[in-house]
């Protein structure tokens, strides 16, 4: 289910709506002032690694030592390039 964030054009309030599907996304209104005018933002994404993940972010993790198996390189794409 995608989740988009919006800014409201009349109140200035930031907020984040969870639409059930994005092939018919819900009338959105602000939950501040109830206004329909709003613009929707460009949002980052968070990516989880898991609980059993120990990834530490000074490491290179070129050998292994942040908790991924190290493939040589970047080739995990877990060096920080």
């Amino acid at each position: 289910m995608p989740i988009f964030e919006y800014r409201c054009n009349d109140c200035g309030k930031k907020y984040e709506i969870l639409h059930k599907s994005s092939s018919n996304l819900e009338e959105v209104l602000c939950p501040e002032c109830q206004s329909k005018n709003h613009k929707k933002l460009l949002s980052s994404f968070s990516a989880s690694m898991g609980s059993s993940s120990s990834f530490d972010s000074g490491s290179s993790c070129s050998d292994g030592s942040c908790g991924v198996p190290s493939y040589g390189g970047c080739a995990n794409g877990m060096c920080g390039i």
